[in-house]
């Protein structure tokens, strides 16, 4: 399998022709299409740009989706929701950075609907079904991205993460979701969720992939690490896992070297972004008719409701005292690693009520206190298992995720 590297220097030495690898991923898309990881595929555009590419850019020729929230010119603009049925009026930011980089966007990926919601199972054309068990859940928000990068349709697509929505899905459906820092990639014309915590980040097959993408996308410089001082977290609430996830966490930890770290309070950490969250979301919605969306998101925007305006005041000052306190943490470790998601892929008939805890639980605080996070696929007995890495800096949770990928 080769890595967007060994692509993208094959398109651009003529060992690899764009139109050949675009023919593939639309070929590799038809074939998951039960997945309903692709909401649209943008054949004749995907193939007229391939004819029309000049071989250049870090990315040649990389097959890439893009995530239906992100406004892409001249394609369906929708957000998952059949409240919306608009046309892209240009590019977003991170996609013309994408085509500059000699990317082809064949297409937009699933979301679950304006990105409101981690289970990747609330869209007008329905589920996206885990490409491990097409049963269950891929997680969200960034659902198509993170199962049409597994089920092997292209090793690149774009996703955006509030409160875990890259990291989520790529621990379910066993990939790698890297979270850059807060406006590594831009969120213009990206439908906003929580303009405090929104990020965009990208889903690859491995972390020296998240690491390449990165660099191509942002101008990022990674060094490799060497023996890097890691820390464990050992909040009682992080750790309340499944059997399952249990024993991959601890076998992934046997073969390394680490330190115990105590995170910031997580119950103060959880409420503080959900404060936050909440009444930008709704000012976001604000104008627009609740009638038409799924269910869970009506519902969710009504909690969000109630969040009083001294909350959210309270919660602006108590995220800069609890990123001072993560801040210190990793000033004394290269990184913390926690497992990304307490649970493996839940069945898709599972109450949303019921796993939204189970999801969310460990990914949030990251979003809070802007810092980078990457989720890695671990060896686990049956369905996928994500391991978190939050760092202070891009270029430390590349480095890292990277040397732990090596570490196997």
């Amino acid at each position: 399998m080769r890595t967007l590297q060994q692509i993208a220097a094959g398109v651009r030495d003529g060992a690899l022709d764009p139109v050949r690898l675009v023919e593939d991923a639309l070929t590799r898309a038809a074939d998951a299409a039960d997945l309903n990881a692709i909401v649209h595929l943008d054949i004749e555009g995907a193939r007229k740009a391939a004819a029309a590419h000049d071989r250049t850019g870090a990315l040649a020729g990389v097959p890439v989706l893009v995530k239906e929230i992100v406004e892409v010119e001249g394609l369906p603009y929708r957000c998952g929701s059949a409240s919306m049925d608009e046309i892209g009026q240009q590019d977003a930011d991170v996609v013309r950075r994408l085509r500059a980089a000699g990317a082809v966007v064949i297409g937009l990926s699933h979301t679950h609907e304006f990105a409101y919601g981690c289970t990747g199972t609330s869209n007008r054309v329905g589920p996206c079904r885990n490409p491990h068990d097409p049963s269950r859940m891929t997680g969200g928000s960034s659902s198509g991205s993170a199962a049409a990068v597994a089920a092997g349709v292209v090793p690149l697509a774009i996703g955006t993460d509030t409160a875990g929505s890259v990291r989520i899905p790529a621990a379910l459906c066993g990939v790698v979701g890297f979270k850059p820092s807060y406006n590594t990639l831009p969120t213009d014309r990206v439908f906003p969720l929580s303009q405090s915590l929104d990020h965009v980040g990208v889903l690859t097959r491995t972390a020296a992939d998240a690491a390449y993408a990165l660099n191509a996308l942002a101008d990022l410089e990674f060094a490799d690490a060497h023996n890097p001082r890691l820390g464990v977290v050992t909040n009682a609430e992080y750790l309340q896992l499944s059997p399952t996830v249990r024993r991959a966490w601890t076998a992934a930890l046997d073969r390394l070297d680490t330190v115990e770290v105590q995170l910031p309070d997580w119950s103060q950490s959880f409420t503080t972004a959900a404060n936050l969250q909440g009444p930008e979301a709704v000012a976001n919605h604000r104008g627009r008719r609740y009638d038409r969306y799924q269910p869970d998101v009506q519902q969710r925007l009504r909690e969000a409701a109630e969040v009083q305006p001294t909350d959210y005041r309270r919660a602006k000052e108590q995220a800069v005292t609890i990123t001072a306190e993560l801040d210190a943490v990793l000033e004394d470790v290269d990184a913390v690693l926690t497992p990304t998601v307490l649970t493996t892929a839940p069945p898709l008939t599972a109450a949303d009520v019921d796993v939204r805890r189970q999801l969310l639980n460990n990914t949030r605080l990251a979003n809070l206190t802007r810092h980078a996070a990457v989720s890695l696929p671990i060896p686990a007995d049956g369905l996928p298992v994500g391991l978190q890495v939050i760092a202070a800096s891009n270029e430390q949770a590349a480095a890292v995720a990277c040397w732990i990928e090596d570490q196997r």
